[in-house]
């Protein structure tokens, strides 16, 4: 009896760590980088042709515009992303653009949240990708399990990144 008393105890107190986190950390912050040798305006120009991004985000089922302005800032996209099988909808706004130093990015995807703000800098020829992410949810369960996937979600887009790196350094070899 005391034992399961004890495993009672243990398993209430992960419960109470676990909700308690949604309260303590609001937001889950990471970043990734990647260096390209190509010149910034060629790196920031493909970044950001919408076409390309099934080349380096396999999981990408459809893009479609909804509404694109002529500065870029504010335009609307929608993805459809193939997520372990799933199909998951996302709006994608673009929040700033600043030719060949910044693009900042706000996904909504259901319960997560996200913003991407990438920087573009070039030194000698060699481009660098700085991707500052940030995850949030509108979900208190969710909001509770990101900070435990921080790193699943940093792995995942610096995988994008060099994915992106091999296919613009390999695009122009061919």
């Amino acid at each position: 009896m005391k034992a399961i008393k004890i495993i009672l105890v243990v398993i209430t107190m992960l419960v109470l760590l676990f909700f308690a986190t949604g309260l303590i950390v609001k937001e889950t912050k990471y970043t990734a980088q990647v260096s390209i040798d190509k010149p910034v305006e060629e790196v920031f120009n493909q970044f950001n042709e919408p076409e390309n991004m099934k080349n380096w985000i396999p999981e990408i089922k459809s893009f479609e515009t909804i509404n694109k302005n002529q500065g870029i800032t504010g335009s609307v996209y929608k993805l459809v992303v193939n997520n372990q099988g799933q199909d998951i909808t996302m709006t994608e706004k673009v929040m700033a653009y600043v030719p060949n130093e910044k693009v900042t990015l706000f996904f909504d995807a259901e319960n997560m949240l996200k913003k991407d703000d990438y920087i573009f800098t070039e030194k000698e020829g060699v481009t660098t990708v700085t991707l500052n992410a940030s995850c949030r949810s509108d979900s208190y369960v969710m909001a509770c399990m990101f900070p435990y996937f921080k790193g699943t979600f940093q792995e995942q887009d610096q995988t994008y990144l060099n994915n992106f790196k091999k296919y613009i350094e390999e695009e122009k070899e061919e």
